[in-house]
């Protein structure tokens, strides 16, 4: 079984077991489980279903165990330049990660 779930913008595939890195979110810091309830779509694989929703499938989620707060991830350089002008910037940004396990898919 697997699922289609939303996350800041990006659709991700999700089975059980899986290990997924999403967006860094403010969470408690006693918590240690993330719920997804922005699920597109539902597919068993055993019977060959799939329940698409519209954009969203009703009464579906998606919970997983927190493995990982905050990692961060690769150094991007952004580097600005127009030619003869003297004028040169670079700046760096490493964007902050949450590595996740998927424990549980609920699918109605």
């Amino acid at each position: 079984m697997y699922a289609i779930i939303e996350d800041s913008g990006t659709q991700i595939r999700a089975a059980v077991g899986d290990k997924l890195t999403i967006d860094l979110r403010e969470t408690p810091d006693d918590a240690s489980s993330v719920t997804f309830d922005r699920v597109l779509l539902v597919s068993d694989t055993d019977k060959g279903a799939a329940n698409v929703g519209q954009p969203y499938v009703s009464g579906a989620s998606v919970v997983a165990d927190i493995v990982e707060r905050d990692v961060k991830g690769e150094k991007i350089d952004v580097i600005k330049f127009k030619r003869r002008k003297g004028y040169r910037v670079k700046q760096g940004h490493r964007q902050r990660h949450m590595i996740v396990k998927v424990t549980k898919i609920n699918g109605a």
